[in-house]
């Protein structure tokens, strides 16, 4: 399942991002409504946890707008507003459920679970592309029947570039995805982890998996 987290408060967000991740959950966090609404429009989204008081575009107007735009993924307000009035608007516009600050990170849990299966949606469990078969339950990758030994960051990758198969993507999504938001990485950093990749899964002679679209970014070479 793939997890959003919008929150301003840096501390608060990378304590949420880690509880979640190690409960096994793909977790990608932003401080803005507005790169809330960028990475939704790249990526499908099981579930966003949002924050009520976010700079410029409030959680509840993102929440509208995502809304509008029929996002179908599940929706949790995170905020201080305790009132009843303020429960209601943030249901009124789409927010399927509403944790009030401070909260106990057991009970954050307990929604989360509860909102994805109210939510689940089948997806599947292996992909395969030119040999290579990702399983997304055991988050191990397969040449043929030999597994492929790959460092945290490698396994990130590519596992990115599986989960986007038949998209181009960036050199700075890439980066978000393997070494977060709050870390600035160079093009040559991304490059050079590629290129890691590539020895562990290409063959001699033969095009690598993993294709350069220039100007754009990447994309799995699917025959």
């Amino acid at each position: 399942m793939k997890l959003l987290v919008v929150e301003d408060d840096d501390r608060l967000r990378r304590n949420i991002s880690h509880i979640l991740q190690k409960e096994r959950y793909y977790v990608t966090q932003v401080k803005t409504a507005e790169e809330a609404l960028d990475y939704v429009a790249i990526d499908d989204i099981d579930l966003l946890l949002v924050d009520w008081m976010l700079p410029a575009m409030s959680g509840v107007m993102l929440c509208q707008q995502l809304r509008q735009e029929h996002f179908q993924g599940a929706i949790l307000m995170l905020t201080a507003k305790g009132e009843a009035d303020d429960i209601v608007e943030a249901l009124d516009v789409g927010a399927d459920d509403y944790l009030t600050k401070p909260f106990q990170l057991e009970e954050l849990l307990a929604r989360v679970r509860a909102l994805l299966r109210r939510t689940y949606k089948t997806v599947e469990q292996t992909i395969t592309i030119e040999g290579i078969t990702l399983y997304k339950d055991r988050r191990q990758f397969f040449n043929q029947q030999t597994p492929i030994t790959l460092t945290k960051n490698e396994f990130l990758l590519l596992e990115f570039l599986f989960l986007h198969k038949g998209q181009i993507v960036s050199h700075d999504q890439i980066a978000n995805h393997v070494w977060g938001y709050d870390y600035t990485v160079s093009i040559n950093s991304v490059d050079a982890l590629l290129k890691l990749v590539r020895k562990k899964i290409d063959t001699p002679s033969t095009p690598s998996r993993i294709k350069n679209i220039r100007g754009l970014g990447f994309t799995m070479r699917n025959s």
